[in-house]
């Protein structure tokens, strides 16, 4: 059976804007840009912690048809198909006031919880990103 989840995904509307969000403000990393021909497969995975991809999808072949990826596009600029990644930190508000001072738009602002502290923002394709500090 499985021994281990080693890329998740996620869309974005355009993948050099998604890699100065992920990597130029959240600080991320590259692991793989490849043109496949077909496609621009680029992962980002947290600095120290390649095993652990994401995948920022363009819409479109070879998964879908255009008009399939034309109806998913719109729905991800509706913020109605939006993903979400969960990350940790060990000073949730210090990385708060590092990415706030990057120009990052948060939905939530950190906040003690039963298991932690943790915050809200979007990418700018309306992803949910939530970070928090465990207690």
């Amino acid at each position: 059976m499985f021994n281990a989840l080693t890329i998740s995904q996620i869309f974005v509307l355009d993948q050099d804007q998604a890699l100065d969000f992920y990597v130029g403000k959240l600080g991320l990393e590259v692991h793989t840009d490849a043109d496949l021909g077909f496609m621009r497969w680029l992962t980002i995975n947290v600095p120290g912690q390649p095993d652990r991809e994401i995948l920022l999808e363009r819409p479109g072949a070879p998964r879908m048809d255009d008009a399939t990826a034309d109806q998913v596009r719109e729905l991800l600029t509706k913020g109605a198909m939006a993903g979400t990644l969960f990350f940790t930190t060990d000073d949730c508000q210090k990385t708060y006031e590092t990415l706030l001072a990057k120009g990052v738009e948060f939905t939530d602002e950190p906040t003690k919880r039963d298991y932690g502290i943790d915050c809200g923002l979007r990418d700018p394709f309306g992803n949910a990103i939530r970070f928090s500090q465990p207690l």
